[in-house]
């Protein structure tokens, strides 16, 4: 890559970007909670699971296509992968999440070099609301970035924001977190060869207790994420 697609991938890819990620933990909140989680090594196997229930197989697969789509001007196609993002969000939260990102990137977009791009318009306009990872396959299609780039650094975004949570919510210290994020970092490359791999049949969300658990952290009595 040349070097300003590979810093605008950083860019996109930072807990900086202003989008909200770091104000949701993804369920990990309620996890805790509910004393599933406990500990270094709780955190460490949920992220690293959550990684491959919800990034490989889902959004990491809507993000490749969604690209080609872009690229290729298919509004139809644009338009079924964000319905199904929006399918796939199982609880209130986890829509609230995908549409509040969605629509916060579309108003960085609309105040960035390419911001006469019609296919920015076309975001904006999906009903009932543009999802981050149809938002973030335009912007890394704007950037030039190939897809397994993008996979990575949208995924590293996760990673750095979903380590965040975990160091409020467990509690962690940094030098924990760091371990964690690690062990992220080394499954992500993995992560994203299946997600490229896969075709509209591949595409997966299934996970049902990360589904409960955000319901239930939705009328959770004290918390500090959105999610």
């Amino acid at each position: 890559m040349q070097a300003p697609t590979l810093l605008r991938l950083i860019w996109l890819a930072s807990p900086a970007l202003p989008v909200g990620g770091f104000s949701y933990s993804e369920g990990l909140e309620a996890a805790v909670d509910a004393g599933r989680l406990q500990g270094e090594a709780g955190a460490r196997a949920w992220l690293l699971a959550q990684l491959e229930l919800t990034l490989a197989r889902a959004d990491g697969p809507a993000l490749v296509q969604a690209m080609h789509a872009w690229r290729d001007g298919d509004a139809a196609r644009v338009r079924a992968l964000n319905d199904w993002v929006q399918a796939s969000r199982e609880s209130a939260e986890f829509r609230l999440q995908a549409e509040q990102m969605g629509r916060s990137l579309v108003e960085w977009l609309k105040n960035g070099e390419q911001a006469g791009d019609a296919r920015i318009a076309a975001l904006a306009a999906l009903p009932p609301a543009p999802t981050w990872p149809i938002g973030f396959a335009l912007a890394a299609v704007l950037a030039g970035a190939p897809e397994r780039e993008a996979l990575l650094a949208f995924g590293f975004g996760w990673c750095e924001n979903l380590v965040q949570a975990a160091m409020k919510a467990v509690p962690l210290g940094q030098a924990a977190a760091q371990r964690i994020l690690a062990a992220l970092a080394a499954a992500l490359p993995a992560a994203a060869e299946r997600a490229l791999a896969a075709d509209d049949a591949g595409r997966v969300a299934f996970a049902p207790m990360l589904a409960v658990l955000s319901a239930r952290h939705e009328a959770q009595y004290s918390r500090l994420f959105r999610s």
